[in-house]
């Protein structure tokens, strides 16, 4: 079956090591499932695996990809959960087990033509998503959910910024934190990312770094470095950061002393669990809510859609399509894949 496959890393070229290649189709096994992929979406944890930061190169060759809808063996619509872990062993969360590992981390992931996955991590896909919504939703939109409604608590009446408009993690975040009720703030150094976040029911969009009309409740933070200080500053006293992605760099300038005196939390937020995903098409069931969507690409073309992300031209996701003629079992390369 044809295959994004990541073979080597690289911070200056990423995409040079990433290849499209045939793998051999998942083999069954007791407790999984093989998934036959009809969309899947690319994510920021994709171009890190490919730049080799938090992906040691031992574990190369792997197929990437986190997110992906298709259909089981007895044909029902299914998505995926992409957190592979023991909920026992994170005492009920997913999200807290030491030996997680995010789809196309230990596993091969979703660019492909087919994909094994434990069964407990297939979700059935509701008649009223399309297999493209819904390939965009486990990482991005799981994601925002957790931290908004898990992690920060969101209520009807907080004001709420996110920095980075236009990322998928970001565009679901003003998208759920309006429906629940806040009044929102977005962040981008695009005009058009702006205005797209406007559109989205966000109150007010701004220039990255621009002082906002007041201070927020709560923030969500996926940039990092870049935006760290305008979101200590533009929280309130007792306000909360939630953090999930650094894109722009790991270790921002610490200002404990704001953090202590104005007693502002700063919680961390990795994913979703299994639970979360499920909660989350209740409520985009009850509130018609839907994914935006930039573009959609054949797998063939994969590498352009990375390119893309690269130069910062995606607002929102952009879905992949694999091959739909019959796997091909020939490997692309010595050395079986996981």
């Amino acid at each position: 079956m044809l295959a994004a496959i990541a073979v080597s890393q690289s911070m200056a070229d990423p995409l040079s090591g990433l290849v499209l290649g045939d793998v051999p189709q998942p083999e069954p096994r007791p407790g999984w499932s093989t998934v036959r992929v009809v969309s899947s979406s690319l994510n920021m944890h994709d171009l890190w695996t490919l730049r080799g930061v938090g992906h040691p190169p031992e574990r190369l060759p792997i197929v990437l990809g986190c997110d992906a809808a298709g259909y089981d063996e007895d044909g029902n619509e299914v998505l995926v959960h992409p957190v592979i872990a023991d909920p026992d062993a994170g005492l009920g969360d997913e999200t807290l087990d030491p030996g997680r590992a995010l789809l196309s981390e230990q596993h091969n992931g979703a660019f492909a033509e087919y994909l094994s996955v434990p069964t407990r991590n297939l979700v059935p896909k509701p008649d009223w998503l399309t297999f493209d919504e819904a390939a965009c939703l486990p990482v991005a939109w799981g994601t925002a959910y957790r931290m908004l409604f898990t992690q920060a608590g969101i209520r009807a009446g907080d004001r709420v910024l996110v920095q980075g408009a236009g990322g998928g993690v970001a565009s679901a975040a003003i998208k759920l934190a309006v429906a629940a009720g806040a009044v929102v703030y977005a962040t981008s150094r695009s005009a058009d990312k702006r205005a797209q976040a406007e559109s989205w029911g966000a109150r007010a969009a701004v220039p990255t770094g621009e002082r906002l009309p007041e201070r927020v409740d709560i923030v969500v933070e996926t940039v990092g470095e870049t935006t760290w200080a305008h979101s200590m500053k533009a929280l309130r006293p007792g306000g909360t950061i939630v953090i999930a992605g650094a894109t722009s760099g790991m270790n921002p300038p610490a200002d404990l002393g704001r953090v202590f005196y104005l007693q502002q939390r700063i919680l961390g937020s990795t994913g979703c669990t299994r639970a979360e995903l499920v909660g989350l098409l209740r409520l985009m069931d009850a509130t018609g809510l839907r994914p935006v969507i930039d573009r959609t690409l054949p797998l063939e073309e994969i590498h352009k859609g990375f390119q893309l992300m690269i130069d910062g031209r995606l607002t929102g996701k952009l879905v992949i399509h694999p091959p739909a003629q019959e796997a091909v079992q020939q490997p692309a390369q010595e050395g079986a894949l996981r």
